[in-house]
């Protein structure tokens, strides 16, 4: 099972000031979250982000925010819990037709439906843990992109993968979700995506 970016939406889970200097490894997370957003961006997918308790650990930095179509301030641990899941589903459209309709099951899904969550975070055994389970319950596909996570020790965000790939999440890097976005050499947007990743 493949990426596809139609399908797809980013979420990126509180890098925030006070936090990413903890973090182990947090330039080069920051800097794989920035990248996805940017790749985002070119490829038209929506991309969303949360802020854990910004008046004590700060806000995302602005060049994150501003690729962001909205920020969600939360409280709770997990986003889903503070309403993330309703940004990320569509509303419901009124039933068209009539008694004589195709039943729900022969009917095709929406068109602007994009159940598969690419998510990336910290801290990874917290909030991007929380966050990405609760997904899974609420019946989105879960793609956690590794090398845009971290904890402040190893230990505790490869927890968090053996956690989440259990759970049914899938696995992924930067690069894998870009050229999985892209699906060809082809595509309108190759050049400026290899450019952010090489």
């Amino acid at each position: 099972m493949l990426l596809e970016a139609e399908a797809s939406q980013l979420v990126l889970v509180d890098y925030q000031s006070r936090l990413m200097p903890a973090i182990a490894g947090g330039t080069d997370v920051l800097a794989n979250a920035l990248r996805l957003a940017r790749i985002a961006q070119l490829l038209e997918v929506p991309v969303w982000g949360t802020e854990q308790n910004p008046s004590k650990l700060g806000e995302n930095p602005s060049e994150l925010r501003a690729l962001c179509q909205r920020t969600l301030a939360k409280m709770q641990f997990s986003g889903v819990a503070e309403g993330l899941g309703e940004w990320l589903r569509p509303p419901a459209k009124p039933p068209a037709g009539n008694a004589r309709s195709l039943p729900k099951h022969l009917q095709k899904p929406a068109a602007d439906q994009r159940g598969a969550i690419v998510i990336a975070g910290c801290e990874a055994h917290v909030c991007l843990l929380q966050t990405a389970l609760e997904l899974l319950d609420e019946e989105f596909e879960v793609w956690v992109v590794t090398d845009a996570c971290g904890s402040r020790t190893d230990r505790n965000r490869d927890a968090a993968f053996d956690r989440l790939a259990g759970a049914g999440a899938e696995l992924v890097t930067t690069e894998m979700v870009a050229f999985e976005w892209l699906e060809s050499a082809e595509h309108p947007q190759f050049k400026a995506v290899h450019a952010l990743i090489k």
